[in-house]
């Protein structure tokens, strides 16, 4: 019997679940006057990914294509945010380069996802 794997068995889950937990574990640290608009804005983006890559994970054809997109559409304004977060000295470059990696390395596996996915 062919069963279907749990998205928790996808490699890209644990890509997408590690920042979120980053960015709630540097929650603290960021400044009252942040936290509750750009940082939230972060988490929230993060989480949204997350939830778009379980719906995702339980589509086929070309819903499973779309919403690949809208996740890679996600991940861009989560770097747009984080970018934004280091810019405006929500975050220092040290913490910046740490959430930024996994980013990369989730855009780079949604890509190869969508090409596979659109064939």
């Amino acid at each position: 019997m062919n069963q279907k794997r749990s998205v928790l068995d996808i490699p890209l889950f644990q890509k997408v679940y590690d920042p979120y937990k980053l960015l709630h574990l540097y929650q603290d640290k960021i400044p009252k006057s942040k936290r509750y608009t750009l940082w939230q804005k972060c988490e929230t983006a993060a989480l949204d990914l997350l939830e778009i890559l379980i719906a995702t994970s339980h589509l086929s054809g070309e819903k499973h294509l779309a919403s690949l997109r809208l996740m890679s559409q996600k991940l861009d304004l989560l770097k747009v945010l984080i970018r934004l977060a280091k810019e405006t000295r929500t975050i220092d470059l040290k913490k910046y380069v740490i959430i930024e990696a996994p980013l990369q390395e989730i855009g780079k596996m949604t890509g190869g996802w969508m090409k596979f996915a659109s064939r």
